[in-house]
């Protein structure tokens, strides 16, 4: 597979491009219908909000985007890439070498360090300096000191930074985040925001966020709302 352009290389074409985008799943009562058509466009090195009530279709476009949903009518191309074109397996590669996952639960395998957590998508890839840059990758999180540990010895914060650290270390062209603060106090969700808004700065990878915060959304150079499985404003 080729790999992406670089976020800072100029792109005449939008880095996520989505046509009629539906998603339908079966419900006791018949299907549900979770987005309506969705049209999208986003550019390389954007900040993009996602915003809207609960059950309006955010989570659904967000894993259609990162491809662990398939959309049951339309397209999704990231960087030119049809994600519809790709198996199971493809998916995975494509998420592994250009792609960040950030969840509101954190995600960390328990049985590892927060330094093999953060290595796994570098290991997956055969990357002989994966410990090397996990270990860089942890410090730009201020977690440098806390590789040895599991994430049962961490706080919810520092977990969550592990998280960052995972969803940042190759480098992605595309950084997902749902909801990433949503289980930590405020305090401690404004510094890993800091740090999520930094590292896409530093790195001028493109981020779609999906926040209930007013004050996070604000920090986005886009917002789109969302209501009723359908993009209304952005």
């Amino acid at each position: 597979m080729e790999s992406l352009p670089h976020p800072s290389q100029a792109r005449t074409e939008p880095l996520i491009l989505a046509r009629e985008l539906s998603f339908t799943v079966a419900g006791a009562a018949g299907p549900v219908n979770i987005l309506r058509g969705v049209d999208l466009a986003i550019g390389a090195g954007e900040t993009v909000g996602l915003i809207g009530p609960s059950g309006s279709g955010k989570t659904s476009l967000l894993m259609l985007l990162a491809g662990l949903e398939r959309a049951s009518a339309g397209t999704v191309q990231i960087a030119g890439q049809d994600l519809g074109a790709l198996d199971e397996d493809g998916l995975a590669r494509f998420r592994r070498d250009h792609l960040g996952i950030v969840f509101q639960a954190f995600h960390l395998v328990p049985t590892m360090t927060a330094l093999e957590n953060v290595a796994v998508p570098l290991e997956f890839a055969g990357r002989a300096d994966a410990f090397e840059r996990a270990a860089a990758a942890l410090a730009a999180v201020g977690l440098g000191h806390r590789g040895g540990h599991y994430p049962s010895q961490l706080s919810g914060g520092e977990q969550q930074r592990v998280a960052l650290a995972r969803a940042t270390v190759a480098e992605p062209a595309l950084l997902l985040a749902d909801e990433p603060t949503g289980n930590l106090d405020r305090a401690t969700g404004a510094r890993v925001m800091d740090l999520l808004f930094d590292l896409q700065a530093r790195r001028g990878s493109t981020l779609v966020l999906i926040t209930h915060d007013p004050a996070l959304a604000a920090r986005c150079g886009r917002l789109l709302h969302m209501e009723d499985g359908r993009i209304i404003e952005g």
